[in-house]
């Protein structure tokens, strides 16, 4: 039968703690200390504990006196309670770490405690350089920040105690559980985060080369835990310490390549033969740098540890318990997953192979290449914002992908009105990728076409000015957060030079164009831009020309899978064979290119009606035997 007095229960470790002691079998009472503002924590984290009934809350401060009232005998006090901050200024870490210590061993001895269990941290060693034992504490060493400081002075306070038995654990930097990633809190190796997360977002994978980067040492939660509660019920002499560490040297080096290889991030594949100086102190701009990509200034100068700790003799104590410490590497991708779901404020765009979770916007999405490219992102998860004229229309494609157990939302536009699509941009907030899709095709020839200016006018309106408006009001909010997809829907046409298409062809150049020089600007800040050259597809929009009906097509859902492949990959375009093969003839035999492309011209006719003096279907007819003849060839 056992009871226990724990600090600092609604804390990271502390929940944890808490859980395990009440589902020890033995245990009668966990008496937790409470601070009056922090009842609601302390109210969430009873409904996660399998007996909340064993626990009851004691109000008070670790900074005050611990009333003793009503417990006279405690076998266990467990001081968790600490500010595990290096960013806090001294005076808070004064207050909580020794204070709070040194009235935690008051109560302890208040209440004729069996064992004072004090949570230290490996923080004790300062900037001692060498390997440091579990036998070890005073060294000499020095304390550069009020944490190191102050966890060394509360330390001292209890060695130097002599009214209660007590045991010490030194934990290195705690990081999420090894099997769900579970944590709340972001120290050690997730302050490297959002850096391997920039790295990833950039396209291909060139190996990093860089110099040493040091030591350090991190452990995942569980261990801890599940180490401590062992250890707390052995037969320890008074004084006994643990580390509860990595048992060694671990290089920084390989916990950077263990998350980069969970991001999909470039790995440092040489180390070259130099080390850089310690950081002892962090200048404004390298500060400014650092606060930029998520990591604060104070933490610089600890990440590379001097201090090789040996937790030899821990291992040892947890031999016949079965319990060791996995390797970083082994946990990595899950700590990542959770980072990425639960703290990661760009978090829908860690993963650049899932959809699921970001905001993506279709144009043209009541019909044709546009709804199938729909239903095929609400399928893989994302967030669908639905965007074209008509209304009733996307009502109905909401509706699917809903029943298949999607998300979408319903967003009527007309995209040529520069006032509307300004009013689009404020609803639709924050998004994560754009599909431009939207689009006009008008097949004339250009001597046809003399008197008709306004069908080059109304094509550019459609085809580029409406997608240039969106995305340059979609912009800033990609650039913001550091990441953002745009993928144009242009035309294999472009390779191909496809004539009575001059109208349609030119609007797509210039959106092609706009978007191979915006994406090396945007590069750096995380947003990049891919074309997606879409050959014939069998959509509403080609059925008005009878030719088409004899030309191979693809089909609306062929067409959604090269957008969904824009989305997820690196590809600057995305084309199809046919297309790279058409484009080689033209650079490589213009002359012949030009001539093939004249004749089928000429054999074919117009589609508008009005434009057609003769009949149309023997040219198109034999049009379409060359055509045919040609596509198989490509296809074999």
């Amino acid at each position: 039968m056992a009871t226990y007095f724990v600090t600092g229960a609604t804390g990271f470790l502390g929940r944890r703690l808490v859980e395990r002691l009440v589902a020890r079998e033995g245990t009668t009472a966990v008496h937790v200390l409470v601070r009056q503002g922090s009842m609601d924590r302390f109210t969430e984290a009873a409904q996660r504990w399998s007996r909340p009934d064993l626990v009851t809350p004691v109000v008070g401060d670790l900074s005050e006196r611990i009333d003793p009232t009503g417990l006279s005998s405690v076998d266990h006090v467990v001081h968790l309670g600490a500010v595990y901050d290096l960013t806090a200024p001294d005076k808070v870490n004064r207050t909580v770490n020794v204070t709070g210590t040194a009235n935690a061993l008051e109560f302890a001895a208040a209440v004729n405690a069996g064992r004072f269990h004090h949570v230290s941290s490996i923080a004790v060693a300062g900037d001692y350089a060498g390997r440091f034992t579990e036998a070890d504490f005073d060294l000499g060493q020095r304390h550069h920040s009020p944490y190191h400081a102050t966890k060394f002075a509360a330390e001292k306070l209890v060695r130097e105690q002599t009214e209660v038995p007590y045991t010490v654990y030194r934990p290195a930097a705690v990081v999420g559980d090894s099997q769900t990633g579970e944590t709340d809190k972001v120290d050690g190796p997730y302050y490297f985060l959002p850096l391997v997360a920039r790295l990833a977002r950039l396209p291909g994978r060139l190996p990093l080369v860089l110099p040493d980067l040091g030591g350090t040492n991190v452990v995942p939660v569980d261990y801890v835990i599940d180490a401590m509660v062992y250890l707390m019920h052995v037969d320890a002499p008074s004084g006994a310490t643990y580390h509860l560490t990595h048992n060694g040297r671990q290089p920084v080096t390989d916990v950077f390549n263990a998350l980069a290889k969970a991001v999909g991030a470039p790995q440092v594949r040489a180390t070259l033969p130099l080390r850089l100086p310690r950081v002892t102190r962090v200048g404004a701009l390298p500060a400014a740098v650092l606060n930029e990509l998520g990591m604060p200034a104070e933490v610089l100068p600890h990440m590379d540890l001097p201090t090789v700790f040996d937790s030899a003799a821990t291992v040892r104590a947890l031999k016949e318990s079965g319990i060791e410490l996995p390797d970083f590497a082994s946990y990595a991708d899950v700590l990542v997953r959770y980072w990425a779901e639960h703290l990661d404020p760009e978090k829908p765009w860690l993963h650049k192979k899932s959809l699921r979770g970001k905001r993506i916007v279709v144009t043209g999405a009541s019909s044709g290449i546009g709804r199938a490219t729909a239903l095929a992102i609400g399928a893989r998860g994302a967030t669908v914002l639905l965007v074209a004229r008509r209304q009733s229309e996307l009502d109905e494609v909401r509706v699917e992908i809903e029943a298949a157990g999607g998300t979408a939302s319903v967003h009527p536009c007309d995209l040529t009105d520069a006032d509307a699509v300004d009013a689009l941009v404020k609803e639709l907030g924050l998004v994560d990728m754009l599909v431009n899709n939207a689009g006009r095709s008008i097949r004339r020839s250009v001597h046809l076409s003399v008197d008709r200016l306004h069908d080059y006018e109304r094509t550019m309106a459609l085809n580029y000015f409406a997608p240039l408006r969106l995305t340059l009001g979609l912009l800033p909010g990609m650039r913001a957060r550091g990441f953002g997809r745009v993928v144009n829907v242009t035309t294999l046409g472009l390779q191909t030079d496809t004539p009575r298409f001059s109208a349609y062809l030119a609007s797509k150049a210039a959106l092609e164009a706009f978007g191979r020089s915006a994406g090396r600007e945007l590069l750096g800040d995380g947003v990049t831009v891919c074309a997606v050259r879409m050959p014939l597809v069998r959509t509403p929009m080609i059925g008005a020309t009878n030719a088409y009906k004899r030309v191979p097509a693809v089909s609306p859902e062929k067409a959604a899978g090269m957008v969904v492949r824009a989305l997820i990959g690196d590809d600057e375009v995305v084309q199809r064979p046919e297309g790279v093969l058409m484009e080689l003839l033209r650079v490589l035999t213009p002359g012949a290119a030009r001539q093939v492309l004249n004749i089928v011209y000429r054999l074919t006719g117009e589609s508008a009606p009005e434009a057609r003096t003769r009949p149309e279907r023997p040219g198109a007819v034999f049009a379409t035997v060359v055509v045919r003849a040609v596509w198989r060839g490509v296809r074999r």
